[in-house]
């Protein structure tokens, strides 16, 4: 285990368990700096034909930490390894698999808009809360939520936060399957081997036809900029210190 992060290889499928279940997986910038170490060092390894994300526990990624996030403002917020690690989503060129159980909160979700294969449990609850936090959104969801689920219910998550079950995310194409909880390690080992099994070089080519790397790229360096703008305005401030004090945040003054 690296930096809460599990990493395990076998039979060509590349194995990333976010393992804070304490913390409910939300996500450091240690952790997002090793999750994008292990998918890079799986797209630059000819054995590696598929990399699944799982979180231990039961709940997928809570998110940023927002007490870690808080350092991470003070500093070159585009040079953090939370947009190295979602950079890196939008140009990995094998296969990538998500297992979600339970609450997937902001970077918990948009990750999903990056993989090729998403198995959702039954209690599965997704959430991309970025006004409430006096942010906007991140991994080129700005563009790929809206163009899975239409406008109007991408805004209502991502403006007001409403919250998308399981069965309604499978319905808008967010994700393959739904399975009960108990059989959630097993549907995503079988989804993974069964891509592992296939043949590399045309999966690959595949995905590459199916999705715009350039436009996903150019779509995402447009949100760190406005990203990186927002996480220095007294909005996000507001909403950063109110949750640090347990409180619901003011924005009446804004």
């Amino acid at each position: 285990m690296t930096d809460h992060v599990d990493v395990s290889t076998s039979q060509g499928v590349l194995t990333l368990t976010l393992n804070r279940p304490d913390k409910k997986n939300a996500l450091t910038d240690a952790m997002y700096g090793a999750l994008a170490d292990a998918l890079e060092a799986a797209q630059a390894d000819p054995a590696v034909r598929v990399a699944v994300i799982r979180g231990e526990g039961g709940m997928f990624c809570a998110g940023n930490d927002i007490a870690d996030f808080l350092g991470v403002a003070a500093g070159d917020v585009a040079q953090a390894q939370v947009f190295r690690f979602i950079r890196l989503l939008g140009s990995f060129a094998k296969p990538l698999v998500a297992g979600v159980q339970g609450r997937a909160v902001g970077i918990g979700t948009t990750m999903l808009l990056h993989c090729d294969q998403v198995v959702l449990s039954e209690d599965a609850l997704l959430t991309a809360p970025f006004t409430t936090l006096g942010l906007v959104p991140e991994a080129a969801s700005s563009v790929l939520l809206p163009a899975r689920i239409g406008y109007q219910r991408a805004f209502a998550m991502m403006a007001s936060g409403d919250a998308m079950g399981a069965k309604e995310a499978f319905a808008r194409g967010l994700a393959a399957v739904v399975v009960p909880n108990a059989d959630l390690d097993a549907a995503v080992a079988k989804v993974a081997a069964g891509l592992a099994a296939l043949p590399p070089q045309a999966v690959q080519a595949t995905k590459a036809l199916m999705r715009d790397k350039a436009a996903i790229a150019a779509t995402m360096e447009r949100e760190v900029a406005v990203f990186a703008e927002r996480l220095q305005s007294a909005e996000a401030r507001e909403a950063f210190t109110a949750f640090m004090e347990k409180r619901a945040p003011d924005f009446s003054r804004f």
